[in-house]
């Protein structure tokens, strides 16, 4: 009989050892479980929040880049007047930029940043390739964005460029208009 309680109290401590080692494979099984869980989830959210700091990052540099481009760094008041390549005393070149062939009744330039834009003539009050911008029903009727390339006038007045003295004479002739400037010189 005492063999027979051995025995039992064997089989008990035995099954009691079993039951301990299959809790506790099933408990480290649910922990990883648990933990790759919360692992994804805040990959997730990281990924998400990332995505939306860079669409906002994006939202501001763009927003930047219009301020930058289009904002007024300054305003003038001065004359708009008129001129063709081969006025009086004119050379057909230009002062800032002598290699541009003008010989074609050519009257605008393709500037990196703000793309076509006329060319007009300044005293040295603004710097070769400063960018302004006007408005002159006597022009258009959208906002001009030029660029100066020449010499040739005094203070704030501002010459444009056409294809002919006759065109300048009859289409632009002289009148005062107020411009900002949208950058000052050539962009380095």
């Amino acid at each position: 009989m005492k063999k027979i309680f051995s025995l039992l109290n064997i089989i008990k401590l035995g099954i009691i050892i079993m039951v301990i080692l299959c809790l506790k494979n099933t408990s480290s099984k649910m922990e990883a479980t648990s933990t790759n869980e919360n692992v994804n989830k805040s990959i997730n959210l990281s990924t998400m929040a990332l995505y939306i700091n860079k669409e906002e990052e994006e939202r501001n540099n763009e927003q930047a880049l219009q301020t930058y481009m289009w904002g007024s760094l300054d305003s003038y008041t001065g004359d708009l007047t008129g001129y063709g390549a081969y006025c009086p005393l004119c050379t057909g070149h230009l002062a800032c930029m002598s290699s541009l062939d003008l010989s074609n009744g050519r009257t605008t330039y393709n500037d990196k940043t703000y793309g076509e834009v006329r060319i007009v003539a300044s005293s040295k009050n603004l710097p070769c390739g400063t960018i302004i911008r006007f408005n002159s029903p006597v022009i258009s009727d959208k906002e001009t964005i030029a660029i100066v390339l020449d010499r040739g006038v005094l203070g704030n007045d501002i010459d444009l460029l056409t294809p002919s003295e006759e065109y300048a004479s009859k289409y632009v002739g002289r009148s005062p208009i107020p411009y900002d400037v949208l950058r000052f010189g050539w962009v380095k």
